[in-house]
């Protein structure tokens, strides 16, 4: 498989190695993008620990919070000019209070907005505004407390992030400042019980060959016991703290787990939702000088 230029960019950038190494690790994998990455964490040359994700679709995230339930769902549309329309977004407001009634996306898509289904009022907004939309996603949480926060607010409750934590217990503050938190590290999981047991297995794959073969290379080796009983659980246990919750280091105050702020604080963290606008969806890249040339070639052709 040919390794192009956009191929190394888009690894350099996912994990920060250098052109030589980005270059080497896709040609050792046939330009699987996941696997270089794997490659190059098992190398110990990246240093990003996550897959490269491109966010490519515009449009808002919209929360709302009614006793201990609250949801966030995520509305698309094609450009980011939609996204500031205040048509468009009260309707992302209106859908994210219907789906306090919801069950689910499919159910959401059929709950009652002014007289209309939400997937009814959405095709409403695409005839008038003249731009595809579509309800992408909810999701909803419950807790004893439910506390929600937007990121790069469009307005209340609207925004490119949203996130939703649930607590037990009395609501001080704290929550506000977790679910900032959760906007700005992106935890996988809550705690290592909710990690996905093929993300940890595929961990210590990556971390027992990387550990193994710093030992093999090191002037002084470890006896391979220390390397198995200490090395290795002690950087799993770093990949857990680092991915999780409750294990990362709370940002308002660094020298506290957000588990220890919030006991502190007289809470217990039970949950938690983050949305963010376009996760997963790849976005074609234009070439604008390519299409402002094909441009001009049109309106030459167009003259002539």
């Amino acid at each position: 498989m040919t390794i192009t230029a956009s191929m190394v960019k888009e690894l350099r950038e996912a994990t920060g190695a250098g052109m030589m190494d980005a270059k080497k690790a896709l040609t050792e994998t046939n330009g699987d993008m996941d696997a270089a990455i794997d490659w190059l964490r098992t190398k110990g040359l990246a240093k990003a620990a996550k897959k490269s994700g491109r966010t490519a679709a515009e449009g808002l995230v919209g929360v709302a919070v009614e006793g201990g339930r609250g949801v966030v769902v995520e509305v698309n549309s094609e450009t980011d000019f939609v996204a500031k329309n205040a048509e468009f977004q009260a309707l992302v407001r209106d859908v994210a209070h219907a789906a306090l009634k919801a069950t689910d996306l499919e159910s959401l898509k059929q709950t009652d907005i002014g007289g209309k289904t939400a997937e009814a009022a959405v095709t409403d907004a695409i005839a008038r505004i003249g731009e595809n939309m579509t309800i992408r996603r909810m999701v909803a949480l419950e807790g004893e407390t439910v506390v929600s926060y937007v990121h790069n607010a469009a307005g209340e409750g609207l925004g490119k992030i949203g996130v939703l934590v649930a607590l037990s217990g009395p609501d001080n503050g704290i929550g506000r400042q977790i679910a900032m938190h959760v906007a700005a590290a992106n935890p996988a999981a809550l705690d290592e019980a909710s990690l996905d047991p093929a993300v940890l297995a595929k961990e210590l794959e990556i971390q027992t060959q990387k550990a193994l073969e710093e030992n093999a290379s090191a002037a002084k080796p470890k006896p391979e016991a220390v390397i198995r009983n200490n090395i290795i659980p002690g950087r799993m246990k770093k990949f857990v703290a680092e991915n999780t919750l409750l294990g990362q280091a709370f940002v308002v105050n660094p020298d506290q787990t957000v588990a220890e702020a919030a006991q502190a604080a007289g809470v217990t963290v039970t949950g938690f939702v983050r949305l963010a606008v376009g996760e997963g969806i790849e976005k074609k890249e234009e070439d604008f000088a390519a299409e402002v040339a094909k441009m001009n070639a049109a309106a030459e052709a167009a003259r002539s």
